[in-house]
């Protein structure tokens, strides 16, 4: 007898694609050793030894915690110091002019993209991402009563597809009022792609000719720290100021890769409101988002995201690590590309960020091919990825060629 109810759900029970992968490839090491087995399958940043890269001056804010850090209630919003640390932790040192920020705690970017998704949305609609998109964007959608919509990414040329991005959007308010609109951008997950200015002109071009509907511009930024120069990468908020009335930006953030606080579940959803009765509204729904959900956050991470953002000294000891532990992730990320062009593989346009992936025919026999080449990779929509994060720049040098015999073997 089955007592929970299917709800949509196809996968009850079913095993997680990526964790099946990745226990695979762990029992393979098991077998014979590390040395002789790539396992890409990790979406978090690894040193060269394969250990979990965690910020030593991040490790000093925690241990400066007294026991009220962990153990008192936070207030349903976040604690004051949060929220307006987050705020320093996405714009910096330049706080938008021409809008109303706020911003709530949420558990992760995930919890920023639930809370995106359930305010401004109603059960039936549709979200529009990407084709190439993380996967628990849909996940989050079905359990809400939504569904995600997708349009084509790159047009033949490996750019921006700014037609395809504009009829799925016609085709979707053409029967409702209301949308979120996800972009993951900078280091786009799974594909490592950042979008260009050309590309944020053409999407707000787009947005703005819909005055008659609601639009949420939610902007996934989970890789933000982890892509490049702090302020050249951050050159798109910006754009976001000054936009129609009826458009809400909304800044989906996480401080679990750029702080490496995966398991604290620290993040937030902020908005850069048009007036300040949008703003209210917000903080407002996020309220009962928030009490309806986990109710209060991890005060804990809270504590600590403040207490660097609110220290000059151990803010730049956060941003000097980060920065050597990012020197590495584009030295590994640039040798992969160029071992991929001298092999011939054709991979989505990477930028920068913890993955890169591969378009190809029949993505689960290929998988399963480079498992016999003791490589393993994560299938993924119409392709495979690979987690430039979590392999040594020798194992980035390894890969390309042994993905395209892999290809061609499964032709």
């Amino acid at each position: 007898m089955i007592i929970a109810q299917q709800n949509g759900r196809t996968t009850i029970g079913a095993p997680d694609k990526l964790f099946g992968v990745s226990s695979r490839a762990k029992e393979r090491i098991a077998q014979i050793g590390k040395e002789n087995v790539i396992d890409s399958t990790i979406g978090v940043l690894l040193n060269d030894e394969g250990k979990l890269v965690v910020l030593d001056s991040v490790m000093e804010a925690i241990r400066a915690l007294s026991p009220e850090d962990y153990a008192a209630y936070a207030p349903i919003l976040g604690t004051p110091a949060y929220l307006e640390s987050v705020k320093k932790a996405v714009f910096l040192d330049e706080m938008p002019e021409n809008v109303y920020v706020e911003a709530c705690y949420t558990p992760g970017g995930t919890g920023a993209i639930r809370n995106a998704i359930s305010g401004y949305t109603k059960p039936g609609d549709k979200i529009l991402t990407s084709d190439w998109h993380w996967n628990p964007y849909n996940l989050v959608a079905k359990e809400l009563g939504r569904e995600v919509a997708t349009y084509t990414l790159f047009n033949e040329e490996n750019k921006f597809n700014g037609p395809s991005f504009g009829e799925k959007l016609e085709e979707i308010l053409s029967a409702q009022d209301e949308i979120v609109i996800i972009i993951n951008t900078p280091a786009h997950n799974p594909t490592g792609y950042t979008f260009t200015e050309e590309d944020w002109n053409q999407v707000l071009e787009t947005v703005s000719a819909y005055s008659d509907k609601k639009i949420a511009l939610v902007v996934d930024i989970a890789y933000l720290d982890f892509s490049g120069d702090a302020k050249e990468y951050r050159f798109f908020l910006k754009k976001l100021e000054g936009l129609p009335q009826n458009i809400l930006p909304l800044i989906a953030f996480s401080a679990s890769k750029g702080y490496t606080m995966y398991g604290m579940r620290c993040g937030a959803l902020l908005c850069m409101a048009p007036t300040a009765e949008i703003a209210k509204e917000f903080k407002d729904v996020m309220s009962v988002e928030c009490r309806a959900s986990w109710s209060n956050g991890n005060r804990a991470a809270m504590t600590v995201l403040a207490s660097i953002l609110q220290n000059p000294e151990l803010k730049q000891k956060v941003d000097e690590e980060r920065e050597s532990y990012l020197r590495i992730l584009r030295e590994r990320g640039e040798v992969f590309m160029a071992e991929a062009e001298k092999a011939g593989l054709k991979t989505c346009p990477y930028d920068s960020g913890f993955f890169v992936t591969i378009p190809c025919a029949n993505p689960e026999k290929v998988g399963e091919t480079l498992q016999t080449f003791n490589i393993f990779t994560i299938p993924l929509g119409p392709g495979v990825r690979v987690s430039v994060a979590s392999n040594t720049v020798e194992e980035c040098r390894k890969m390309p060629a042994k993905i395209k015999e892999a290809i061609e073997l499964c032709k």
